[in-house]
Parts: structure tokens; C-alpha cells; sequence
């Protein structure tokens, strides 16, 4: 990405409410199927969503798809909350972060680069998703969900230098931006 375009993006990124961002290179992703054991075990998404598994591919078609970009744009947003443990609440916190993403990627687009995003929870544009019997109705809009991809979040926010927690009753969402060009 040229310098003037990472300047500007910088710039109108700033105006949102992120948190901590960075950029880092697609080799420092970190990919892991354990991570996809613990979405088929703990999470009620797993099968039932085209920005999950196994709708979003397995994790090395995944890592293949996250290969063909040329970079990556790793931030967070915080949310506060009573209860951190209260996942009903937490959850629900979710909606400001995945509107910060979609303006993200939309920012992006529009300095022309392909982009590839990805949020901290399942898509959750449409009451019931089509996965498994019929096609995304929305693919342009979808964004999967980070973990669903094998990525190890933890081990990413370190190697960016961010923050993976921020302290009790605060909820730490990040989001994922693949560019290119």
C-alpha cells in the first residue's frame, strides 16, 4: 500500500471510535485449528452461518484466502458493561463494533483495494441465515467472524502491539482488514 493512501486511511480513521489499531503483515497472522474446535464446542453458531465454520471453509482454505491479500489492518473498539461474564450482555455490545467495521472496509474500498473483513462475532445481518440450504443473500455485507477463521486472536493482538484486554466491565472487540490491491 502506498504511503499517502496508509496517511489518508490513518487519518479518517481516527474520527472513529477505535480504540488501538495496526497494521501488520499477512505472514504474521497466526492460524490454529484449535481454535475451531473450541467454535464447534462452545459456540451456538458453529454449522448455522455463512461466516462460520464450516460455512467459511477449513481453516488452511481460510489461511490460503487471507494469503492472497496484501496486508491486513488488525483494531479494536470497547464497549462497557455491568457484567463482563453476562454473555446475553456482552453480546449485545456487539452492534456498535460491527458498524465500525463495515465503515472501515468501507474506507478502504474507497481508496480502490480489495478487502477481506473480519469481526469479533458471527454476521448477524439476516434474522436467520440461509447456511446450510441456500447461498449468503448478502456476501457484499457478510462479515465472518475472526476466530471461525482459525485466527488466533490473542497471539495476533500481541504481535500488534494491542491491548487484548482492557480492564473489568469492559468488553474489547477487534476487527480484521485483509487489503490489496
Amino acid at each position: 500500500m502506498d504511503d499517502t493512501i496508509r496517511a489518508m486511511l490513518e487519518e479518517e480513521i481516527r474520527e472513529l471510535p477505535v480504540i488501538q489499531y495496526a497494521w501488520v503483515s499477512k505472514e504474521e497472522i497466526p492460524f490454529s485449528e484449535r481454535v475451531r474446535t473450541i467454535c464447534k464446542e462452545e459456540c451456538p453458531r458453529y454449522g448455522k452461518s455463512w461466516a462460520c465454520p464450516p460455512g467459511v471453509g477449513t481453516v488452511e482454505e481460510c489461511r490460503a484466502a487471507c494469503s492472497a491479500f496484501e496486508g491486513a489492518f488488525v483494531f479494536t473498539t470497547v464497549a462497557e458493561v455491568q457484567d463482563i461474564m453476562n454473555m446475553e450482555e456482552t453480546l449485545a455490545t456487539r452492534g456498535g463494533h460491527e458498524d465500525v467495521t463495515r465503515e472501515i472496509r468501507f474506507l478502504f474500498q474507497q481508496h480502490s483495494l480489495r478487502t477481506l473483513a473480519m469481526s469479533g462475532d458471527s454476521c448477524a445481518i439476516c434474522p436467520e441465515c440461509a447456511y446450510p440450504a441456500g447461498p449468503c443473500r448478502y456476501p457484499e455485507r457478510m462479515i465472518p467472524c475472526i476466530e471461525g477463521y482459525g485466527i488466533v486472536v490473542p497471539l495476533l493482538a500481541q504481535r500488534a502491539g494491542i491491548a487484548f484486554e482492557n480492564g473489568g466491565g469492559v468488553v474489547t472487540w477487534f476487527g480484521l482488514i485483509l487489503y490489496g490491491g
